[in-house]
């Protein structure tokens, strides 16, 4: 059967494998997104909104991980969950917790960045006039962090797009186990090689669809976040 026919058929008729697959993937990325956003967008905030003698360097540092290729990430949590590592007694290699841990530390430092730059462009007075209005410290930082609300939303589109796509650490921290830890874009991978280009085919739309789908979701956020409050 001609393969694009056949992931038409798998697509349509709601094919167990296909379906496992998928939802395996948007519960273990949704999860480590949730995870990544809660760590990243106040470290992102805090960098931002501080001023203390090494920020330039935390900035650097936080700005690498920008950088970081999954494979490395994939490779420090698998030296972190292996028996011989410091968590290893917690035996969560090679399960969806693992690969949840390796998501977090991809979509984090993009959060956290885009946050970070989100607030550094701001100009620097605008804190300054909330404190002199009578302004608190933190009634300031939420009125900073409103000002740019349209690029936290940037910044959780970031945090997503690092890890729906990503393979390598899935592959290095989850084995690509059936019925455990084999998420769409190690199945790809997996199925390409078996030759069954079907399968591969119908979960690359599925990923594209839902890629495509939380982008206009984020957008649309993005673009309520700058309408301005009625009064």
């Amino acid at each position: 059967m001609n393969p694009f026919a056949e992931a038409m058929r798998l697509l349509t008729s709601g094919d167990p494998y296909v379906m496992a697959v998928v939802v395996r993937s948007l519960a273990i990325s949704g999860s480590a997104l949730l995870l990544a956003t809660a760590i990243g967008l106040p470290i992102g905030a805090l960098i931002g909104l501080s001023r203390f003698r090494l920020r330039v360097p935390v900035i650097a540092i936080v700005n690498t991980g920008l950088a970081l290729p999954p494979v490395v990430a994939g490779l420090a949590v698998y030296l972190l969950l292996s028996r011989s590592g410091p968590l290893g007694n917690l035996e969560l290699l090679f399960t969806p917790v693992a690969m949840g841990i390796a998501q977090v530390a991809l979509a984090g430092p993009y959060i956290a960045a885009v946050t970070l730059a989100a607030l550094e462009s701001l100009p620097t007075d605008i804190g300054l006039q909330a404190r002199g209005l009578g302004a608190t410290r933190l009634q300031a930082a939420v009125l900073q962090l409103r000002e740019v609300r349209t690029s936290l939303v940037a910044a959780i589109a970031a945090g997503f797009g690092a890890i729906i796509s990503e393979v390598g650490a899935a592959m290095i921290v989850g084995g690509n186990i059936l019925g455990e830890t084999r998420v769409m874009t190690t199945t790809i991978v997996l199925e390409t090689r078996r030759g069954n280009f079907g399968v591969a085919i119908a979960l690359g739309v599925v990923l594209l669809a839902i890629a495509l789908f939380v982008n206009v979701v984020l957008a649309g956020l993005g673009t309520r976040a700058r309408r301005p409050v009625m009064s």
